[in-house]
């Protein structure tokens, strides 16, 4: 594990420890509302079963505590690099960035993660991702590709962190039985996974999750 990795999950724990409460996640953000649909580049988890065999062995022993939704498998994802609500984005402007992602991530090879171990805030309880220079190396491959269609790229191009959220905060519940049982299940090792593409995707939120359809996927072929 990096150095960046570390400082951060220690970091993030330690501040968990004087979290009293949960902040309920499903807060509408500013342009959000139900059945709008957002563009957005993800990587996704549909063919991984190391890794959803782990998660439903966290979300098992997480299942009984309060405040906490958790996310389905077929839901799991890391968020990447933002676009836009769907209706206010053109299809020529979308096929563009597509062609240019494409182009951009067939030099870069196929992504070698590990997932763990969890890695709790206010929001959720999610799994840290390593490496996070190769996830970057996929990010600012699409921002360059957005870059080429658009002359501002949505959202900072600073204070990412790659991370696998597997349970949301869905309620302003107590936090200290929710440490309790993650200060065991932080010793559980991490699961690898192969990522061979990048994905983009029409985001919506349905039923406190988030559920997509996939528009585009750019391989990772390097």
């Amino acid at each position: 594990m990096s150095s960046r990795e570390m400082t951060s999950l220690r970091q993030r724990w330690t501040a968990y420890q004087d979290l009293p409460t949960l902040t309920e996640h499903w807060y509408w953000r500013p342009g959000w509302h139900a059945g709008r649909h957002f563009y957005t580049w993800h990587l996704t988890f549909h063919d991984q079963p190391a890794l959803h065999h782990h998660v439903t062995d966290l979300q098992q022993r997480l299942a009984p505590l309060p405040g906490l939704d958790l996310v389905p498998l077929d839901g799991l994802h890391l968020t990447t690099q933002g676009i836009g609500f769907t209706d206010d984005v053109p299809d020529n402007d979308i096929n563009a960035i597509v062609a240019e992602a494409r182009q951009r991530c067939a030099a870069l090879p196929p992504l070698k993660l590990s997932l763990g171990p969890v890695d709790p805030d206010a929001e959720g309880i999610g799994l840290l991702v390593q490496p996070w220079a190769a996830v970057e190396r996929v990010r600012a491959a699409v921002r360059a590709s957005i870059a080429a269609v658009w002359r501002t790229v949505p959202e900072p191009a600073d204070g990412f962190r790659p991370h696998v959220t597997i349970a949301y905060s869905g309620a302003p519940a107590p936090t200290a039985p929710i440490r309790t049982q993650l200060a065991e299940l932080r010793h559980l090792p991490p699961v690898r996974a192969t990522i061979s593409e990048v994905s983009l995707i029409a985001l919506r939120r349905e039923d406190r999750t988030y559920r997509w359809s996939t528009v585009a996927t750019a391989p990772l072929n390097g």
